[in-house]
C-alpha cells in the first residue's frame, strides 16, 4: 500500500504566495490572477507580474471565486459582482445580529 504525503506551509497574515503558487492552488493559470487582480477581487503586494505576493485571505477569495466560476459556469466580472454581494448580505446579516436581530427570521 502507498501513502502519500502532503506537506504546507501556514502562511497567516504574511503575504508569502507568488502568482504561480496561488494558480496552482486554484487549479489556474497566472492569466486568470491576472484576471482577478484587474476586476479587483485580489489585491496583490507588488508591481510587476514576477513580484507579485499574496496572503491567506487572498487564497480564499481566489479558490471561492473559483468555485463560483465552475458552479455556475460564470465569467470573471459576473464572479466579481457576485462576491460583492456576499460580502454586502455578510455585513447586513452582521449589522442585524448588532442589532439584536435574527437575520433568519
Amino acid at each position: 500500500m502507498e501513502h502519500e504525503i502532503l506537506t504546507g506551509n501556514i502562511i497567516g497574515n504574511e503575504c508569502v504566495l507568488t502568482a504561480e503558487e496561488l494558480a496552482r492552488a486554484c487549479c489556474a493559470e497566472v492569466s486568470w490572477i491576472a484576471e482577478l487582480i484587474d476586476m479587483g477581487i485580489l489585491a496583490q503586494q507588488g508591481e510587476d507580474q514576477s513580484g507579485w505576493r499574496f496572503c491567506a485571505a487572498d487564497l480564499t477569495s481566489a479558490r471561492r471565486a473559483a468555485r463560483l466560476q465552475r458552479a455556475f459556469e460564470a465569467n470573471t466580472e459576473a464572479v466579481a459582482v457576485m462576491l460583492d454581494l456576499m460580502t454586502e448580505i455578510k455585513r447586513l446579516r452582521d449589522r442585524l445580529k448588532r442589532m439584536g436581530l435574527d437575520p433568519d427570521e
